[in-house]
């Protein structure tokens, strides 16, 4: 009999880490009720499904019954200001996360990433690397890349004692968590993102941390040596903090020297592969290499499989995804770009004249100075989109930078900068902001950008 047989789970969101919850936890005993503020006429699939499962769903409303319940699992896009949230730590009634469920559930170790960018990139190559190396791996938890998108719940539930799983970890994962504790955690870096739902960068950082809280001395902590803010938080963790470096070589870690990725750990002295073997553009890039390429050395993979991982990565979608070359230009979809630092660094990627779509909904960002900084620099001509087209129009114009264009729509955004690009140029969709005033999500904003593109290639 399991732990959770018997027990009365109100799981809020019925979107995809809800659903995987609600199915996992029903196949333990558990009696599952799912709730949702959105009506039935958008959850026609996931109302469905939860019948099929014998999932209570109660859907149309912020309420939750907290009555007789156990436990409450919220889905990472609640906040913890939810009045159904507030209301269960009043009432006492446990509140825990989906990744705090799955750990408890997991046979297999866990291998966390989290960070304010390169998350996905960096989770996706230790999961190749681990392949490579013949380990049975998962790729799971936030991650959203191609046919990638397994919740961490469903990934434990499928592993074996030998399997490893690796996963991508949001800080909104991280708010309710007890136990958790990877063997592997990896923190690549802090910057300003989700001031929408965070009250200050210090608070965003501090839940970002829980994901080595719970770590011990046998444990590792992969952390940014370039990054004071990261290396400060690290210095509360109980693990081994192991450290990377793009600019400086490390007594242990991970560094360049001499155009190569080398890698120091248990007093061995590793070389993993040149630079000029990287297929993927940015210097964020090589991080995400050097970051990923410690992790995967730390959970034992070799070297040989490490290196032959880096060699045939080429991205991951919606990240720098070249879509196409056309008359002469070339087409980047870097839809998954939702922050200043994630814009700023994709575009000094570019070596070409650039031309830059961006907006989109704003995540609370007060700074837009680096952005407006870089646009100034390096970009040929900039076209803005969305509801925060105005806030990034105001911050670039105060440079003195002049070559803006507004668009009403993707399709509008992409004529206009066609408009603006010739032979040789690279035209860029970079956000910089969340897609949700005008698109589901980033996927489906950077699927629009490409089959718009691929119209001029008919």
């Amino acid at each position: 009999m399991s732990a959770y047989s018997g027990k009365n789970v109100a799981v809020i969101g019925m979107a995809r880490t809800g659903m995987a919850v609600a199915e996992v936890l029903r196949g333990l005993g558990a009696n599952v009720t799912l709730y949702d503020r959105k009506p039935e006429s958008e959850l026609t699939d996931a109302v469905a499904q939860a019948s099929r499962l014998g999932v209570s769903a109660r859907v149309g409303s912020d309420e939750v019954n907290l009555n007789g319940a156990d436990m409450v699992i919220p889905s990472p896009g609640v906040a913890r200001s939810a009045p159904s949230l507030v209301e269960a730590v009043r009432r006492g009634v446990e509140i825990v996360s989906e990744i705090e469920v799955a750990y408890q559930l997991s046979p297999a170790p866990i291998v966390a990433v989290t960070g304010t960018n390169g998350k996905t990139t960096t989770t996706v190559l230790i999961g190749l690397m681990l392949r490579a190396d013949g380990r049975d791996t998962f790729i799971a938890g936030n991650v959203v890349a191609g046919d990638i998108r397994m919740p961490l719940i469903t990934a434990t539930s499928r592993a074996k004692k030998d399997s490893v799983i690796v996963a991508e970890i949001s800080s909104f994962q991280l708010e309710w968590i007890r136990t958790f504790k990877p063997k592997v955690a990896a923190l690549l870096n802090i910057g300003s993102d989700h001031m929408d739902r965070y009250a200050s960068l210090e608070e965003y950082a501090e839940a970002k941390a829980n994901i080595f809280r719970n770590q011990q001395p046998d444990d590792f902590t992969v952390v940014n040596a370039d990054h004071p803010f990261v290396m400060k938080l690290a210095g509360a963790a109980a693990s081994k903090i192991v450290g990377f470096s793009r600019v400086r070589e490390l007594d242990e870690g991970a560094f360049v020297r001499a155009n190569e990725i080398i890698v120091r750990l248990g007093g061995r002295e590793t070389r993993i592969c040149r630079l000029d073997e990287i297929r993927v553009p940015g210097d964020f890039n090589v991080e995400n290499i050097l970051a990923a390429s410690l992790a995967a050395m730390a959970i034992g993979a070799r070297p040989e499989a490490i290196a032959e991982a880096i060699r045939a990565f080429r991205g991951v979608e919606h990240r720098l995804e070249v879509v196409a070359e056309i008359d002469g230009v070339e087409y980047i979809n870097n839809s998954m770009c939702t922050n200043v630092d994630a814009v700023v660094n994709s575009i000094q990627a570019i070596k070409r004249p650039v031309v830059v779509i961006a907006g989109g909904k704003d995540k609370g960002t007060s700074d837009w100075a680096p952005f407006a900084d870089v646009v100034k620099q390096r970009v040929k001509s900039l076209v803005l989109v969305g509801e925060s087209a105005p806030v990034l129009e105001a911050a670039v114009r105060k440079t003195g930078y002049a070559s803006i264009t507004n668009a009403s729509s993707m399709k509008e955004a992409v004529e206009a900068a066609r408009e603006e690009a010739v032979s040789g140029d690279t035209i860029l969709l970079a956000p910089g902001c969340a897609s949700f005033d005008m698109f589901r999500g980033f996927e489906e904003r950077g699927e629009v950008f490409k089959a718009l593109v691929r119209e001029y290639e008919r």
